[in-house]
């Protein structure tokens, strides 16, 4: 707990469903979006991937008022989708937390404050807000804590970005 904000470190198959589900319509969108399926054309699918990996950063932070929105969203995207699977199919949502939960260090920490900042400036860019961009981070914060194959990229992610933030950061 960090600045006395409880961190949410659980995350129940309905937010898996949720957070695969923002990932289906992405990539379904681009397959139908587009004549030709090759490499070229997987550039379109770089902003959705880069989002993503943004929102399991912010689900692995320690806490702090981004950890909190990403907990929030967390808890939000997990009772949605419990609903959902409850009362739209009759299922049921277990938990479906991966049992060694990764935290970043105080290098992997102030990348993110980084990241957010060049993602601030993105939405900024042009009128309106990104919902593109903000459903993606949903779908990272949804994904990032997931036991099974979705949860892998936050697995591998957490000790990637803290190394190269400590050593960046002249913490190493």
């Amino acid at each position: 707990m960090i600045l006395g904000i409880p961190t949410h470190t659980a995350v129940s198959l309905g937010g898996v469903i949720i957070g695969l589900s923002i990932a289906a319509w992405n990539i379904t969108r681009w397959w139908a979006g587009n004549k030709k399926h090759n490499l070229k054309s997987l550039r379109q699918l770089v902003p959705f991937l880069l989002c993503s990996l943004y929102g399991m950063l912010l689900i692995l932070s320690a806490g702090g008022l981004l950890g909190l929105a990403a907990d929030w969203t967390l808890w939000g995207t997990s009772a949605i989708g419990d609903a959902v699977l409850e009362y739209g199919v009759g299922g049921q949502a277990p938990d479906v937390t991966r049992t060694s939960h990764l935290a970043l260090t105080a290098g992997g920490h102030g990348v993110v404050i980084i990241l957010t900042v060049i993602l601030i400036a993105v939405w900024t860019i042009r009128r309106g807000f990104r919902w593109d961009l903000f459903s993606s981070v949903l779908c990272g914060i949804s994904l990032g804590l997931s036991s099974g194959l979705a949860g892998v990229a936050g697995y591998v992610l957490s000790p990637v970005v803290s190394t190269a933030g400590d050593a960046v950061m002249g913490l190493l």
